[in-house]
């Protein structure tokens, strides 16, 4: 019998490039991130202790449910791992035999195992999501009832499930194409899946899950809006209120689309519960994103770690593939590079936060210079702490690792800053 944990180990000379490519992703992801940086610097903030403007059991309770959240969400990345390692490293049983013969009609057969491996590790890792939502509705960001959460849930899959047939079977058929090579037209493919993705989601995806009304015209919101895309100097497209208050208490805004799709999108929670400059504020914020072309942004980084992340998506993957006797090109051997996808995308989703918060922080400074206002910006960050039940100040290695925002002392410190220099200080 196989020692625990020997198939693990892969030959020197794989190992050895393995690490030499992930060097190499990371170098790029970091690469990006310098010539990716908002030409607008942000302000840099000044020092500021939560308990300054939070008081202690706001910040407890907003720490330990953050910490919990993230330590369930570890939890489910690490069945999900243990899971695609059954799959490639077990013996032979149904599963393995099941992909085996989907190898006869290899394109096809790996669009199916592609979905088929997305079920599976969306059922593996139910029972920590569970938890984690329970856990939400206990602290009061969420009012869902399990069952509709569930049935979001499986739509999600459904959809994650779509999109994995698509790049599992091009995987496939680029493998066998261009045996060393396929990730050349993988990396155009991503890129062009993250373009057509923008641009189809809000219309296509985002009605699935809410409705979406376009502010009326004549309303006064609207009016407001559209004087602050004047003042700015962007086009900003429409301007929707999301029923977000069907499924908690988050009150929150963010910019989805590109060209005929773009547009600003407002949660029902912000607009009936914030005072109005709050909203303003809010606005100007994400007006930000707009006039610095920050979702083309988040695409040109994807463009730029794509390659690097996909030749260590190639030498990982394929290692893992011949480690568990599969051979690349296969339906057998999806499990292995979907686990090297997976490792890739953690990897790089920390330089993505890097540039994401970078990016944040100009768009704070932008609606400060916008609205001349940072006492409404201090108290949109509290507000948004208080209902979201975000950790003001939270552990710098969690902020590194997961967090696309700055955290909420830091984002106040921006708003001091701003004041700091507006008055002379």
């Amino acid at each position: 019998m196989r020692r625990a944990g020997l198939p693990l180990r892969l030959p020197r000379s794989a190992a050895a490039r393995v690490g030499l490519v992930a060097v190499a992703m990371i170098v790029a992801a970091e690469v990006a991130v310098i010539v990716l940086a908002p030409g607008a610097e942000p302000l840099d903030p000044v020092p500021v202790e939560a308990s300054g403007y939070f008081d202690e059991t706001h910040v407890e309770r907003a720490r330990s449910y953050r910490t919990g959240q993230a330590w369930l969400m570890l939890a489910a990345l690490g069945i999900q791992a243990a899971a695609l390692l059954a799959l490639i490293f077990a013996r032979p049983g149904i599963a393995r035999r099941a992909l085996g013969r989907l190898g006869s009609r290899p394109v096809l057969g790996a669009a199916l195992a592609g979905a088929a491996i997305i079920l599976v590790l969306a059922v593996a890792a139910l029972p920590p999501r569970i938890v984690a939502h329970e856990r939400a509705v206990d602290v009061g960001v969420s009012t869902q009832a399990l069952g509709p959460w569930l049935w979001d849930a499986a739509r999600s899959t459904a959809i994650s499930g779509a999109l994995a047939a698509l790049a599992c079977a091009l995987l496939v058929a680029f493998l066998r194409r261009w045996p060393r090579r396929w990730w050349v037209p993988a990396a155009a493919a991503v890129v062009a899946i993250a373009i057509a993705y923008s641009w189809v989601a809000p219309v296509v995806l985002g009605p699935i899950f809410n409705r979406f009304e376009a502010l009326p015209e004549g309303s006064a919101l609207r009016a407001e809006v559209v004087e602050l895309a004047d003042r700015a100097d962007v086009d900003v497209g429409e301007v929707y209120v999301v029923d977000a208050s069907r499924r908690g208490t988050r009150e929150s805004a963010y910019v989805a689309g590109l060209g005929s799709t773009k547009r600003v999108v407002l949660y029902d929670n912000l607009v009936e519960n914030a005072p109005p400059e709050e909203v303003r504020l809010v606005v100007a914020h994400e007006l930000a994103h707009v006039a610095h072309d920050d979702i083309p942004r988040g695409i040109a980084f994807v463009a730029i770690v794509a390659p690097f992340g996909l030749v260590f998506v190639r030498e990982l993957g394929g290692a893992l593939a011949r480690r568990g006797g599969a051979e690349p090109g296969t339906p057998v051997a999806l499990p292995a590079y979907i686990l090297a996808f997976g490792i890739a995308s953690l990897v790089l989703g920390i330089a993505g936060n890097q540039l994401s918060r970078q990016v944040e922080a100009s768009a704070d400074t932008f609606a400060l210079e916008l609205t001349d206002d940072p006492a409404t910006m201090i108290d949109v960050q509290k507000r948004l702490s208080g209902a979201n039940a975000s950790d003001p100040d939270p552990p710098a290695v969690l902020t590194f690792l997961t967090r696309t925002h700055p955290p909420t002392a830091e984002r106040i410190g921006i708003a001091l800053a701003y004041e700091q220099r507006r008055d002379g200080g």
